[in-house]
């Protein structure tokens, strides 16, 4: 109930004339709130779908059933845009489309909104606070951005000793609200180190600017630490996916033959383009022009598609395994 009335109706705005439609699965906490409290908890009709989350059958359910809000996540999102059975924008009926499971890439974003006219809401949860705790806003969307604690969440950032960083600097994010989990089951140790005191820890690393809107930087495991800086993954595949070739990027951490850390980017290409030399050298050259030079992947391997998991996040732990 706490996630219906705290996120559902204030920051969807879901009513009992709406029609909801989640390409995230019932068994995924995400998709368990899309797609059965919310619209139960508001008397709206959801449009359930037992087959995989691909465009041909995403596509089928949005022309044929029409939904006003549509729950996605960001791999799906880029693979809507790319695919040529994309519907024109006044084909659908969308009103409010959200996201989660993993960062929105700015460019995916905007032009989501550009070709439909609709917002993404960018958000993030997870299965021990049970849904959405941080999120854009309608007419307030900041693309490259998470948005704002939704209303009954503290938020905290902290660095490793558990301590308040500045506005701007990356830390761990931390939230404080009703739907905290207990701890885990059968796992004492994990509990104690989560859940401590009123406080989840998230695993997830943030900023905070002084607008108060909160960035991704990345999972507190995958950040790259290069030449003695901190990189954020995300943000180097955030500026790959800007180059027209590319449909989806991963980045980890790599070490030279110096033994140093360095960012390698695995590629998975637009339909219509071939994986050569010249072109990872022409993305290290786009990457360079858009972030600080250090940023950029030392090396880059086109691959056909990223490991994911069932609710599409990316499993970058195989992605380190293939690269050792």
């Amino acid at each position: 109930m706490n996630t219906a009335e705290l996120f559902a109706r204030p920051v969807l705005g879901l009513r009992e004339s709406d029609l909801v439609f989640s390409a995230a699965k019932l068994f995924f906490a995400y998709g368990l709130g899309n797609g059965l409290s919310f619209p139960m908890a508001v008397g709206a009709t959801a449009v359930l779908m037992a087959e995989r989350s691909m465009p041909e059958a995403v596509f089928k359910r949005l022309r044929e059933r029409q939904p006003t809000v549509f729950y996605g996540v960001p791999t799906l999102f880029a693979s809507l845009l790319a695919s040529p059975l994309l519907p024109a924008r006044g084909e659908l009926r969308m009103r409010l489309c959200t996201s989660a499971g993993e960062a929105l890439p700015a460019d995916i974003g905007k032009r989501w909104t550009e070709h439909f006219g609709v917002e993404i809401l960018d958000g993030i949860g997870s299965t021990e606070m049970l849904h959405v705790f941080l999120s854009n806003r309608s007419g307030q969307v900041r693309y490259g951005s998470t948005g704002f604690a939704v209303p009954g969440y503290e938020l905290r950032i902290v660095d490793e000793h558990g301590q308040p960083v500045p506005v701007g600097d990356v830390g761990e994010l931390q939230v404080c609200g009703p739907t905290a989990a207990m701890g885990y089951w059968n796992l004492r140790e994990k509990t104690r180190s989560t859940f401590q005191g009123p406080w989840t820890r998230s695993g997830d690393k943030y900023s905070v600017d002084a607008d108060g809107y909160y960035t991704y930087a990345g999972r507190s495991d995958d950040m790259l630490k290069v030449g003695g800086i901190y990189v954020s993954p995300i943000e180097v595949e955030s500026a790959l996916i800007t180059h027209p070739s590319v449909l989806e990027a991963a980045v980890i951490g790599r070490a030279d033959d110096a033994m140093l850390v360095k960012p390698q980017a695995f590629v998975v290409l637009k339909s219509g383009f071939v994986g050569s030399d010249a072109l990872a050298s022409e993305l290290q050259q786009h990457v360079k022009a858009k972030l600080a030079p250090y940023k950029y992947p030392r090396w880059i391997e086109f691959i056909d598609e990223l490991p994911k998991t069932a609710t599409g996040k990316i499993q970058r732990f195989k992605l380190r395994a293939r690269a050792a």
